[in-house]
């Protein structure tokens, strides 16, 4: 009896010593508390208009493509980009130049982002260009990233890497069929270099990486997209 209450009193300890690190690795938004028509505040918009936004009754996040103009940088990039980088916020900046056609936002609480889940709902709104729904991760300082989105308007899910002022598709899929004016739920999956991609929970995308994955993480766009965000969710393992 004396050791099995002993076994118990040392699980208890190291149970509550671990608990918090462990709500540290989770990150959460689900934007109801925020302001309409403001800023999310857990975000740093750089490329396009995002702003909270109303689905009836409930608060989103959204990138909002109906006035969109090609190379619109957003407000107070500079001060976002040095509370970002700090004194070298000039590089990212200057990369990000290329990649105006491209809506970015980046969330602030996770610096280095290598393993784990990165998922959010969207809901395709309008576009008749584009309605494209990303994650973005692996964001450098030099502005390179790598995005897996989905898009209502052409029913498929790719990984996307930005080099250099570039964009390039790593890996296409077809078919994955996400219907406008209708929530759908888009997850990430890292381990390692392994990137995993899904659609509402069914895996579509796996690709090996050639190269480290870590970096900060946000969600992504592209053009004239009037898209929906809900339930932001960050679980990593880095230490």
């Amino acid at each position: 009896m004396k050791q099995g209450a002993l076994i118990l009193t040392i699980l208890s300890v190291l149970f509550l010593f671990y608990m918090p690190a462990l709500a540290e690795d989770s990150f959460f938004s689900d934007f109801d508390r925020e302001i309409p028509n403001k800023p999310a505040k857990e975000f740093s918009s750089f490329v396009g208009r995002w702003h909270i936004d109303k689905d009836k009754n409930n608060s989103v996040y959204a990138v909002d493509g109906r006035k969109w103009e090609q190379g619109l940088m957003s407000e107070g990039v500079v001060s976002k980009a040095r509370g970002l980088y700090g004194e070298r916020y000039a590089e990212f900046l200057d990369n990000l130049e290329a990649y105006k056609y491209f809506p970015l936002t980046i969330f602030n609480n996770v610096d280095n982002f290598s393993m784990g889940t990165l998922s959010v709902r969207f809901k395709g709104v309008s576009g008749r260009i584009d309605q494209a729904a990303g994650i973005a991760f692996n964001i450098k300082q030099n502005g390179d990233y790598l995005v897996v989105r989905a898009n209502p308007l052409e029913n498929n899910l790719v990984l996307f890497r930005m080099k250099r002022g570039k964009r390039r598709s790593v890996q296409w899929i077809r078919n994955v069929k996400t219907p406008s004016k209708v929530w759908h739920t888009l997850k990430v999956e890292l381990k390692g270099n392994r990137i995993k991609g899904f659609v509402n929970d069914k895996l579509y995308l796996d690709f090996n990486f050639k190269g480290r994955i870590t970096g900060k993480v946000g969600l992504w766009s592209k053009a004239d997209s009037y898209v929906f965000f809900d339930d932001f969710q960050v679980q990593y393992k880095n230490k």
